[in-house]
């Protein structure tokens, strides 16, 4: 707000610049707010997305497993970014990430103030196979942290109460649907987190040889995003979706 009232005729009232954001309107005043031109988008890639709603505020997609987030190294051109700004001509802002590797639900946020309204405040649920059995239901507390800060492998302290200078504290909450597949929920959102903590107690996700689990015939790893709630940015609205998973369609 304090660099948007420094921007010309970024506030009017009646047609005349506004330099206070204190000032206060009379009745039958007209108050125009101008937000400034948003960054240049990515190059677009054409790139057929499942979309599950849209809106001139957000964007629900669900991503398969195949297509990255956000450039990268290894990734310039062929992501979800450079898809929805083929599409929609944006800036990629969305409410939470997703690993390469997984697929499921992403909201994108189609200008900087949904984004504001929504980080942070987007409720999901997630499906995962493993390999090993659960029963009833569970959470681990087991700390993260990155043991070659030049690669992106997360491992976990041996114990929930042992941390060390920089660890993240990291809580997923597990519930079994069947001995190897589970629903999960996040209290805590840190990279690669679910994958992780069930790689360290010896069950890594189905597919995810980056956490030492044998190759398997589909994309990706068993971890979907298959739920997700929030509140309408803009009109208050609870919103509400849900998505399979790749291995059951």
């Amino acid at each position: 707000m304090n660099q948007l009232k420094r921007t010309h005729d970024c506030f009017t009232i009646n047609g005349e610049t506004v330099v206070r954001t204190v000032d206060t309107c009379a009745a039958g005043d007209t108050l125009v707010l101008n937000l400034p031109a948003d960054e240049q988008p990515l190059e677009g890639l054409a790139y057929d997305l499942d979309i599950l709603y849209e809106d001139s505020d957000i964007v629900v997609v669900n991503k398969p497993p195949t297509l990255p987030m956000h450039p990268s190294r290894a990734h310039q051109g062929n992501t979800l970014a450079n898809a929805i700004a083929a599409r929609y001509g944006v800036v990629f802002r969305v409410a939470g990430r997703l690993d390469k590797g997984t697929s499921g639900i992403v909201v994108v946020c189609l200008h900087a103030f949904a984004a504001a309204k929504l980080n942070g405040n987007v409720a999901k649920t997630y499906t995962a196979l493993v390999h090993g059995e659960y029963h009833g239901a569970g959470t681990f507390n087991n700390a993260i942290y990155r043991p070659n800060p030049m690669s992106t492998v997360r491992a976990c302290r041996d114990y929930p109460d042992a941390r060390e200078p920089g660890d993240e504290t990291a809580i997923t909450h597990w519930q079994a649907i069947a001995p190897n597949l589970l629903r999960i929920n996040l209290e805590t959102g840190r990279t690669h987190q679910i994958r992780v903590h069930f790689a360290h107690h010896g069950t890594p996700l189905a597919g995810d040889d980056y956490y030492g689990a044998p190759a398997w015939d589909m994309p990706g790893h068993a971890l979907h995003c298959g739920e997700a709630r929030f509140t309408h940015p803009i009109t208050g609205e609870t919103m509400e979706f849900s998505c399979a998973p790749p291995w059951e369609t």
